[in-house]
């Protein structure tokens, strides 16, 4: 059997062949999938029961489990998924007045090796297939109320995306469809630590997705610390790529900053912050830390998170203090699958 959401066109063209199968049909099975969000094909009401049957036996829709489905009173939904391949990754829905935002994960762990990161403590396993990132849309369209649509998506999960391009941008070409979520692109931001050639190959895509560069320091002395990618890279070489994909889309710029205590959160990293950034068609994007269990990272307090702030906003950059959701649910990314490990080995050691 094949999974139909890593090719769907393909598969369900080859399927028609096949079986002879007309072309509204196929629009229909698309309808079912993004629109009318069928966790099955017995809930596709309008194709006869034999061809469910035939598509059931031929065409896998699920190539994966929701292993646990966290809720908090924030209405932030957090779905922890177990994958046929082997490995768990986390998929979150954001409400935010209007909006509803999907974060998904790119990778199985993360090799960029953020220090502060729950994702990479274990490293990378794999990447995932394009179905596999599909399947994180539809299984978080099934936590939709009926009222509700999907408006945005931020591709920000475990994993580095840009790694993962080869996958990411056909599932993200299902996003934009007309007959798929029909998300506009300029509501898509892909989240990277800064890889220059692929933000370079990203920006002759001519896409128009959003671009957040998770920078997290000022100066490469502090970043390679916080970053280790960054010592092969360098910021110089981040920003110029960073300009080029700007000039290629116009898109404003978001630059994702994690305020760490006493590490990156004082005014004068405020102030080399301010230095790297004026003069850019830039957001950036202040993070207070949400501690992780077994790091020794905390957030800044209050007073601090407002001096950084300030100086930033009198250099006269544009700013934007995100506003912490999800955290008696583990939303930040790998904390969830990090838990739920710990819990497993509790329950082997108590057995």
């Amino acid at each position: 059997m094949s999974h139909l959401l890593t090719n769907i066109d393909q598969h369900l063209d080859e399927f028609a062949a096949r079986h002879s199968l007309p072309g509204y049909r196929r629009k229909q099975i698309r309808q079912w999938l993004f629109e009318k969000r069928a966790e099955g094909w017995d809930a596709m009401s309008n194709l006869s029961k034999q061809l469910r049957a035939e598509l059931a036996e031929e065409l896998t829709l699920w190539a994966a489990r929701v292993d646990r489905h966290s809720e908090a009173s924030d209405g932030t939904e957090k779905l922890l998924v177990g994958l046929e391949q082997g490995g768990q990754i986390e998929c979150v829905l954001l409400r935010d007045e209007h909006r509803r935002t999907m974060c998904v994960s790119t990778q199985v762990g993360c090799g960029m090796g953020c220090v502060f990161c729950a994702s990479g403590l274990d490293g990378v396993d794999r990447n995932l297939t394009t179905g596999e990132i599909i399947e994180q849309f539809l299984r978080l369209q099934h936590c939709l109320a009926p009222e509700e649509r999907m408006s945005h998506i931020v591709v920000m999960g475990m994993g580095e995306p840009l790694a993962n391009l080869d996958a990411l941008l056909p599932a993200l070409q299902e996003a934009t469809r007309p007959d798929g979520l029909g998300i506009s692109h300029r509501r898509i931001t892909i989240s990277t630590v800064g890889l220059p050639k692929s933000i370079r190959r990203l920006a002759k895509e001519e896409t128009q997705y959003r671009l957040a560069i998770s920078l997290h320091a000022p100066d490469d002395e502090l970043r390679n610390r916080i970053v280790p990618t960054n010592a092969k890279i360098g910021i110089d070489e981040i920003m110029a790529a960073a300009d080029e994909y700007y000039e290629a889309t116009r898109r404003r710029l978001t630059f994702e900053y994690v305020l760490l205590a006493d590490l990156n959160d004082q005014p004068e990293h405020a102030h080399r912050l301010v230095r790297l950034l004026r003069g850019r068609e830039a957001m950036i994007n202040v993070i207070p830390y949400n501690p992780v269990a077994g790091l020794p990272y905390q957030t800044p307090s209050m007073e601090a998170q407002k001096a950084f702030r300030t100086v930033l906003e009198q250099g006269g950059l544009a700013v934007r203090f995100r506003h912490r959701k999800g955290d008696k649910i583990n939303a930040a990314c790998g904390q969830l699958r990090r838990s739920q490990a710990g819990a497993q080995d509790l329950v082997q050691l108590e057995s």
